[in-house]
C-alpha cells in the first residue's frame, strides 16, 4: 500500500474547467485536494469536480493581480487549520513522473508526495521544496541527482507555513518568494527524483494567459520586475525569442540544511509502496510505458 500525502494540496484555478488537467491527474492518483476558484467560475467547476476534491470559492474576484491574492488566501486557509506546510500546484499539470534509474517514468502513485514531505521534514530550515519540470531533467543525464539545493521552486511547491513572507507582485512570484527566503538563510529543495510535465506558459487559455501574460513587450516587463526587486542576483536576458530573467543562485551555496533533532532516516531504501509495472489503459493517447504505480 503506497502512502498518501499528509499536507493539504491546493490548486488555484481560473476559467479552466474546460480542461482540468491537474484535477484529473490527482483524481486518478486517488489524492484528496482542494480546488480554489473565483465566484464567477463556481458553476463550471461544480460540474467537473471529482468526489475526492473540495471546491473552495474565494471571497473576491478579478482583482487584476493574477494568482497572488488566491495564493495568499490559500496560505491563510492552511494556517487556520493548523497545517505545518501546504502544497500549491498549478492547474496545468499533464502528468507526474518518478526518475528511476535515470529514466523518467510516468507515476500514478500518491507516494511521491509523501516521500517529498518526509524528506523535507527532516530539516528545520526548508522554506520551499517541490518537483522539477521534466524539461529540466532529461532522460539518461549522467549529471542527474535526486535533488538540488537552493534554487527556484515553482508550479508544484510545498511551502513552510511559518516563513515570514507572502506572495507579492504580479510576475515571477515564485522566484521572488524563493529569493527572499534564500537571502535570509533558508534553504529550498528541488526534487529531480519526482517530476511533473506542465503545459507551456501562454499556450493554454484561462488562468493568467489572457490577463497577466497578455503583454506586447515579449515579457520584458516580467524580467525587469524581478530585477528591480533583486538587482544583486538577477538580470534581464534575451533567449528563445523573448525576454527572460537570469538569476545567480551560486551565491546561496552556503545555505546549509539543518537536521531536525531526533529524526533518524531509515537505513534501507524505502519505495513507499511503489512498484514498477505495466498498465494497458493509456491516457490522452500516450504511447505504452512502464509507470510507477502502487
Amino acid at each position: 500500500m503506497s502512502r498518501a500525502p499528509r499536507y493539504p494540496i491546493y490548486i488555484p484555478s481560473k476559467s479552466r474547467a474546460f480542461r482540468p488537467l491537474t484535477i484529473n491527474r490527482l483524481s486518478e492518483m486517488g489524492i484528496p485536494f482542494n480546488v480554489v476558484i473565483e465566484p464567477e467560475d463556481e458553476k463550471d467547476y461544480r460540474a467537473i469536480i471529482p468526489r475526492c476534491a473540495s471546491l473552495l470559492v474565494l471571497p473576491f474576484s478579478n482583482l487584476g493581480q493574477g494568482s497572488i491574492p488566491a495564493r495568499n488566501w490559500i496560505w491563510e486557509h492552511a494556517l487556520e487549520r493548523g497545517h505545518k506546510r501546504h502544497w500549491i500546484i498549478d492547474d496545468n499539470i499533464v502528468r507526474f513522473y518518478r526518475m528511476n534509474f535515470n529514466r523518467r517514468i510516468p507515476c500514478w502513485s500518491p507516494a511521491i508526495f509523501a516521500a517529498a514531505e518526509d524528506f523535507t521534514d527532516r530539516y528545520e530550515n526548508v522554506a520551499l521544496s517541490g518537483f522539477n519540470n521534466i524539461a529540466f531533467a532529461p532522460d539518461r543525464n549522467p549529471k542527474s541527482c535526486p535533488f538540488e539545493l537552493n534554487t527556484r521552486i515553482y508550479s508544484i511547491s510545498l511551502l513552510n507555513n511559518s516563513i515570514p513572507y507572502r506572495w507579492r507582485g504580479r510576475f515571477n512570484e515564485d522566484t521572488d518568494l524563493c529569493l527572499r527566503a534564500l537571502k535570509d538563510g533558508w534553504c529550498t529543495i528541488q526534487f529531480n527524483a519526482f517530476l511533473a510535465d506542465k503545459v507551456t506558459t501562454l499556450t493554454m487559455k484561462g488562468g493568467n494567459t489572457d490577463t497577466v501574460y497578455a503583454t506586447s513587450d515579449h515579457r520584458r516587463e516580467f524580467a525587469e520586475s524581478l530585477v528591480r526587486n533583486h538587482p544583486d542576483v538577477a538580470k534581464v536576458a534575451w533567449k528563445f525569442d523573448r525576454w527572460h530573467h537570469e538569476v545567480d543562485y551560486s551565491v546561496f551555496r552556503g545555505n546549509r540544511l539543518i537536521e531536525v533533532l531526533g529524526i533518524t532516516p531509515v537505513g534501507k531504501q524505502d519505495e513507499y509502496g511503489m512498484t514498477l509495472s505495466r498498465i494497458s489503459s493509456l491516457m490522452d493517447g500516450e504511447t505504452p510505458c512502464n509507470p510507477l504505480q502502487s
